[in-house]
């Protein structure tokens, strides 16, 4: 038995997801202008930047079954989950392999490089916040079956 989740047109959903996109491609853009913690396919080394890489197919893959109503809330929430958990872990922390100092020292200018890390924060609040909210979001829809 097939089960289509009905689809739904959240678009607080949709616009966080859209936002997690845009902050995730500018810190990826940010590690190719900084020149450092780059991998595969720009190196022949195989790095967190490289692993990192596969989000985009899995966000592709999440819009297109969001759409059509096989995924839902739950979908993202475990993406933005994972993700928040994965990035935070590579940057903050005591086993962090690129601490802030790798961000913000590369770059000549210092207000350049703390608007990359400020873009790095961001993107990991707006990770944090769109599980929350497609946490909650995909309870209650659970709780409405």
């Amino acid at each position: 038995m097939k089960v289509v989740i009905s689809p739904m047109r959240d678009r607080r959903l949709s616009g966080l997801v859209f936002l997690a996109t845009i902050l995730s491609l500018g810190h990826h853009i940010d590690h190719i202008i900084r020149g450092n913690h780059v991998g595969w396919p720009l190196t022949t080394e195989v790095t967190p930047f490289t692993y990192s890489l596969g989000v985009y197919p899995l966000i592709l893959l999440g819009l297109s079954l969001y759409r059509s109503g096989r995924v839902g809330p739950g979908y993202w929430a475990l993406l933005t989950g994972s993700g928040a958990l994965f990035v935070a872990a590579i940057h903050f922390g005591p086993a962090a392999v690129e601490p802030p100092a790798d961000i913000i020292d590369p770059y000549q200018s210092r207000v350049v490089g703390w608007v990359a890390f400020a873009w790095l924060v961001s993107f990991v609040t707006v990770l944090v916040a769109n599980c929350v909210y497609e946490t909650r979001t995909w309870f209650r829809q659970r709780g409405g079956r």
